[in-house]
């Protein structure tokens, strides 16, 4: 009886545990995907003009996932106390590390883009990364396309495209029209390219051959994070970056001290983004970090009025309605596939077990 009444115990403090760790990770979620875009917009819209420097800080956090990654290890040693420090093999290793090079470009691209953009427009036009996902999953891990999947590539396509219409009229000071456009097709490039590293680390984790658990997934993100880091050191090294921080430093808009502040700060918000991601999915589900990554559309386009003081014309307006609306119809669709993919799998089972045992 009293074994019981420990296991008992056990699994409440375990469940009070992952309600603790799926709110911590939710929380960084919101702070990354708000605050990030919005500080990496404050460093152009000051004066800063390296693009290699910018997409290097979206990476540069990743030592911040060794403290997650450290606990892990702590906790599996309590229990086990010759627990490996690592779990990847030399083949996840070898595509951890191809998949942080496709970051680091992701990376480049969108930093590139953000400097010709509000970022309340080129938040919108991410969003545009799940048509691109549901593309490429469809080809490289013959994900089906559904109803709910269609409607939300063709709501997230017409955004884009009342965006584009509107492009005189959400130009930033001091942009071309030239140069509204290359931001605009480096966002959309930036989101294809995240499109499709998504499908492709899902099949990783189908061809790793083992379990993939949390602590699998953190550390195959150090790597990722790593390579995309290096990836950006080597054009900053190309292009003159490191010379030129100080130089930067000294003629930004808001001060030297506080253009450091930015570039760490920033750093530190996209890696609460990519940590509360990881978190997110391994907590509860995908499905849940794309509803929140969702919700936080409207709040970064306030923020960037509100902080940066840009404009919020009818079109965006418009565009942002059709991109929400096209992610609640591609969240919701992924959850009918799910419960549809648990029930088969319910009545499987009690299929089975109601079979005569031979």
């Amino acid at each position: 009886m009293a074994e019981e009444e420990e296991d008992q115990l056990h699994h409440v403090r375990r469940r009070r545990l992952r309600c603790l760790v799926t709110f911590l990770n939710c929380l960084l979620l919101c702070l990354g995907d708000t605050g990030g875009p919005i500080l990496l917009r404050l460093y152009f819209l000051h004066g800063g003009h390296r693009q290699w420097l910018s997409s290097f800080l979206e990476t540069a956090g990743w030592p911040l996932l060794l403290i997650p990654l450290s606990l892990s290890y702590l906790y599996r040693r309590r229990s086990d106390p010759s627990a490996p420090l690592l779990h990847l093999n030399s083949r996840l290793l070898l595509y951890s590390a191809a998949l942080g090079l496709l970051t680091g470009l992701d990376d480049y691209l969108y930093a590139y883009g953000l400097n010709f953009l509000p970022v309340s427009t080129a938040i919108v036009l991410t969003a545009t990364h799940l048509a691109f996902t549901a593309f490429f999953a469809f080809l490289i891990v013959r994900q089906r396309f559904t109803p709910f999947s269609i409607n939300a590539i063709a709501l997230l396509t017409v955004g884009a495209g009342v965006l584009a219409l509107h492009a005189d009229g959400d130009r930033p000071a001091g942009v071309s029209t030239a140069g509204y456009w290359r931001g605009f097709i480096l966002i959309l490039g930036a989101a294809a390219l995240y499109g499709l590293v998504l499908p492709l680390v899902e099949l990783v984790y189908a061809k790793a051959g083992r379990a993939v658990t949390y602590t699998v997934v953190i550390e195959m993100q150090v790597v990722m994070g790593f390579f995309a880091t290096v990836f950006c050191a080597g054009g900053m090294a190309v292009n003159g970056d490191f010379q030129a921080i100080g130089r930067e430093a000294e003629g930004y808009g808001l001060g030297e001290g506080k253009y450091y502040m930015v570039l760490v700060w920033t750093a530190v918000l996209w890696q609460c983004f990519f940590m509360g991601v990881v978190g997110v999915i391994f907590s509860v589900n995908t499905l849940l970090a794309a509803i929140i990554a969702a919700s936080l559309i409207p709040v970064v386009e306030v923020l960037g009025v509100v902080f940066l003081h840009e404009k919020f014309s009818g079109e965006k307006g418009v565009a942002l309605v059709l991109s929400l609306w096209g992610l609640a119809s591609y969240s919701y669709g992924e959850y009918r596939q799910v419960k549809e993919e648990d029930k088969a799998l319910l009545l499987a089972t009690q299929h089975h077990s109601a079979s005569p045992s031979v």
